[in-house]
């Protein structure tokens, strides 16, 4: 296991290129924390803050969404048919190339 490429666009339309660890159980959330991008991650990754949301742009294939994701979806702004919290997205070979755009601040 190696690292992979994620994408992150942010919220001025800017692309980052980020490698990430598979090794480390990390998630997109704790990856974008690490780079300093403007990720509040306030619940720490419980699936209980949306501060996370992003938006799938590219065509990975992801497991679907946990019930506990879908309800705090559900509650969220700005939620989109590709909204994913990035908490949820665990960093795994199988991502590698993924593509996602942060979701504006509420």
């Amino acid at each position: 296991m190696g690292d992979i490429k994620v994408t992150i666009i942010d919220r001025e339309g800017e692309s980052h290129v980020l490698d990430a660890p598979t090794d480390m159980n990390m998630n997109i959330m704790e990856l974008c924390k690490a780079y300093d991008l403007p990720v509040l991650g306030e619940c720490g990754g419980m699936a209980m803050c949306a501060t996370c949301q992003c938006y799938l742009e590219s065509d990975t294939e992801l497991p679907p969404q946990s019930d506990d994701e879908l309800d705090m979806l559900d509650q969220a702004f700005f939620v989109k048919d590709n909204s994913r919290l990035g908490c949820q997205i665990h960093i795994s070979e199988e991502i590698d190339g993924i593509v996602l755009r942060l979701a504006p601040e509420a």
